[in-house]
């Protein structure tokens, strides 16, 4: 839950950098242990490694990469140091956006001065607020082109929700939902797809009439799906679950950067019904990549995975260009057999009564180098 972009400039547009959130659990009993400073200490200054919202959580950041091999190596090398580093610190790390026992939730709470003042202003809401997610930023040439893509990406955010669904269990109780986490976080004001924006000074405008209301403690809490850094020349893209594995968090994070390439090169986005995007989110929480999807450029289902084939076809050009279309196209047949990292985790409940042998298929998931 950072106040701005990644932690380094980007480079030039188009490169990429993915932030990833775990959950931190007990090795016996599999519920979220608040471990967060001790592993953040044996993590050491290797790499951007950051505490989060709770203790039971941390983050870490890959460096802005160019290549989707780059892209991998760090985002595997990220999921493997931060697991060593919490077996360490006596816990093992977790891909899943919501624990599938236990709750990661205060108290405590993360012992920060700008998160006590969030426990102050917004109270019982950060109780639960324990969830994970993926943030991808890609650079742009300026903030008023990251708003057009934002525009763009309006229709296809709960294609990309849906694509990374992996919350299903809570509680050890299946919440019929593939993206719980999507559910919990839309409780926060300023969250869920944001408004279309004529300019990056529009939106600042309306940050700033959110801030003078002090539903906004700062630019940082705005919980957008997809927003422009205010630091660097990036749009940062946040409606994801964290994937179940690195090869997943890969793919999401090259669609979503290809797509940003292709939408600056293109025209600007007509506005989508809001409602109708409302309700493919909906959609998207609950049946993720393995059902029918909203499409709310017109309000008709279709099958989420041929939206997001269709997503894949329309940044084809610059899925090539950055060596990532073989990458992408193969993971979206692979889904057709395997299903979702939500439909993983909840085969795997399904097969025993026991909810710990759930959270030990997804820690070995985490760490998983296939691709």
């Amino acid at each position: 839950m950072r106040r701005s972009g990644m932690g380094a400039g980007m480079r030039q547009p188009w490169t990429v950098g993915v932030e990833q959130e775990f959950l931190l659990v007990d090795p016996e009993s599999r519920r979220p242990v608040p471990l967060a400073e001790s592993v953040q200490q044996h993590a050491g200054a290797v790499l951007d490694v950051q505490r989060e919202l709770t203790p039971f959580q941390i983050e870490v950041a890959t460096p802005v990469c160019e290549s989707t091999d780059e892209l991998f190596e760090q985002v595997l090398l990220g999921r493997t140091h931060l697991a060593k580093a919490a077996h360490a610190a006596g816990c093992r790390l977790m891909a899943s956006s919501v624990p599938p026992i236990g709750t990661a939730g205060p108290p405590p709470g993360t012992d920060d001065r700008r998160y006590r003042l969030m426990e102050y202003s917004h109270r019982k809401m950060i109780g639960g607020s324990g969830v994970c997610g993926m943030h991808v930023h890609v650079g742009v040439p300026d903030r008023d082109t990251a708003v057009r893509i934002s525009n763009a990406l309006r229709p296809w955010l709960p294609t990309l929700l849906a694509l990374s669904a992996n919350s299903p269990i809570e509680q050890a109780e299946d919440t019929g939902y593939a993206s719980w986490r999507s559910i919990v976080w839309s409780r926060w004001p300023i969250s869920g797809p944001p408004p279309h924006l004529a300019s990056a000074e529009e939106y600042d405008r309306v940050v700033a009439a959110l801030e003078a209301t002090e539903v906004l403690l700062d630019s940082g809490m705005v919980y957008w799906d997809v927003r422009p850094s205010a630091n660097h020349p990036t749009v940062e893209v946040r409606v994801t679950d964290v994937p179940l594995t690195a090869r997943e968090a890969v793919v999401i994070a090259e669609l979503i950067r290809a797509f940003a390439r292709t939408a600056a090169e293109s025209d600007d986005a007509e506005p989508v019904d809001e409602l109708l995007l409302r309700a493919a989110y909906w959609r998207a929480s609950r049946d993720g990549v393995d059902g029918l999807a909203v499409d709310p450029r017109n309000g008709h289902l279709a099958p989420a995975r041929e939206l997001a084939l269709e997503l894949a076809r329309w940044c084809a050009p610059a899925l090539r260009d950055a060596d990532a279309l073989g990458t992408v196209e193969g993971h979206l047949e692979w889904l057709r057999g395997h299903g979702s990292g939500a439909a993983r985790q909840r085969r795997a409940f399904g097969a025993s009564p026991d909810a710990r042998e759930l959270v030990d298929l997804v820690v070995a998931e985490t760490v998983d180098d296939a691709r």
